[in-house]
């Protein structure tokens, strides 16, 4: 009976400890976070790009999404996740975790174990480069595609991810960056731009309509970029707690406000609402609250909300009928433009002292929206001179653009010999 007291007393003793070492809450909360953030790209983005596309080249947009899904993965456990976390220089991580060494059981980010944290950082790595599809899409080799991914992973997406959150020099500025509006939306806008500039603009445009061949596809996949961004946002927080609450909450604020807003504006300005501006309004609420879903409140959500409708809708038809860039799925104006405001508007928002507007920091308004701003401009323009970069040298050594016959008959059969649909 001795033994039996003493040995229940020796494991109440240990619960505390083991506790403080691993949450199981936040743990769960990860888990499920994760599973989300991998369901917005396959098959939520997979499916909202595959809609918007012409009919000869869904599978294309399709694969692209899913390959870049692997390889990236892979990537990541050899070298992406170590240069982005990895203890290193102020602008690059080191080689430490090469292979996930030390991501072992019983290995602890806070208080989750460090492979769910790995694994939730893999999931924002894989959405990133997806994002930039919608850029070329319709036009690039499937070949310079896998290059170009893998390539601007490790160098642009991984070092503006160590800056940030991996304990780099902007994290250590103070910019205030809660779920990636400069490290996911920022970057894959710009690139997106740089892209659709480089390969130049698709046949016909934009003499000729390049119309969505399926909105079903799109208003699908949109619905689940729209819940899966609960794990993107809430998921952030690394906690079951308050603040993944609170990002949550103003996440859909901003999603409807953004969508809302949109649809109206092309309702007065085109005479009617249409699905795909609802649809991409909403996108846009999404990406432009995504740096300050942690740190705002509801009513600051909703004016961010109204202004990414207003402004992103603004930017779309300035850059595509005023400028004629073929941003094909209108990456740059949707998630740069929205990153961009949203990284900005995060120094307004956030401060306690804007009344019914607050956010949840005692912050100078004027000093942070100086750090934001340099995180702004320090993120477009490394990812500008990398992207081109990395796409000079695949088009030397690959050739970017398929052919122009080639782009006519459709890159489901040029490059997979597959089609989306067999009828």
């Amino acid at each position: 009976m001795k033994r039996l007291t003493l040995g229940v007393l020796a494991l109440l003793c240990c619960a505390p400890a083991f506790a403080d070492d691993l949450s199981q809450g936040n743990t769960a909360w990860i888990l499920t976070s994760t599973a989300l953030v991998l369901f917005m790209t396959i098959p939520g983005l997979s499916l909202f790009y595959g809609g918007l596309v012409r009919s000869k080249n869904v599978l294309s947009v399709l694969m692209q999404c899913f390959v870049i899904t692997c390889l990236v993965s892979i990537l990541w456990v050899v070298v992406g996740y170590s240069l982005a976390f990895a203890e290193g220089g102020p602008l690059v991580g080191g080689l430490g975790k090469m292979f996930f060494a030390g991501v072992s059981e019983g290995a602890m980010w806070g208080d989750i174990p460090e492979s769910s944290f790995a694994l939730f950082q893999l999931t924002f790595a894989i959405i990133t480069p997806a994002l930039i599809v919608g850029g070329f899409a319709e036009r690039m080799r499937f070949s310079a595609l896998v290059v170009f991914s893998g390539a601007w992973l490790l160098l642009v997406y991984a070092p503006i991810c160590h800056w940030v959150w991996g304990g780099g020099w902007l994290g250590e500025m103070g910019l205030m960056d809660f779920a990636g509006g400069t490290v996911v939306h920022i970057t894959a806008g710009v690139a997106a731009l740089v892209a659709a500039l480089y390969l130049g603009n698709r046949r016909g445009f934009p003499e000729q309509a390049m119309t969505p061949h399926n909105m079903t596809l799109t208003i699908a996949g949109a619905g689940m970029l729209w819940v899966g961004w609960f794990g993107f946002n809430g998921g952030s927080a690394l906690a079951a707690n308050g603040d993944a609450g609170m990002a949550m909450l103003v996440t859909h604020i901003s999603a409807s406000a953004g969508a809302f807003t949109w649809l109206c504006a092309e309702w007065v300005r085109f005479g009617k609402p249409s699905a795909l501006g609802a649809v991409t309004g909403m996108v846009a609420g999404l990406g432009t609250i995504t740096p300050a879903s942690g740190y705002v409140g509801p009513a600051g959500a909703l004016v961010i909300g109204i202004l990414a409708g207003i402004i992103c809708f603004a930017a779309t038809n300035y850059l595509k009928r005023s400028l004629k860039i073929d941003d094909s799925l209108d990456v740059f104006p949707v998630h740069g433009v929205g990153g961009i405001l949203g990284t900005l508007l995060t120094a307004v928002f956030a401060s306690s002292a804007l009344g019914i507007f607050s956010g949840q920091h005692d912050i100078d308004i004027g000093s942070q929206l100086g750090v934001q701003a340099i995180g702004v401009v320090a993120t477009v323009g490394y990812t500008a001179v990398g992207t081109l970069a990395i796409l000079w040298i695949t088009d030397k050594l690959l050739g970017n653009r398929v052919e122009e016959d080639e782009e006519v008959e459709g890159l489901d059969l040029v490059l997979h010999n597959e089609r989306g649909y067999d009828i």
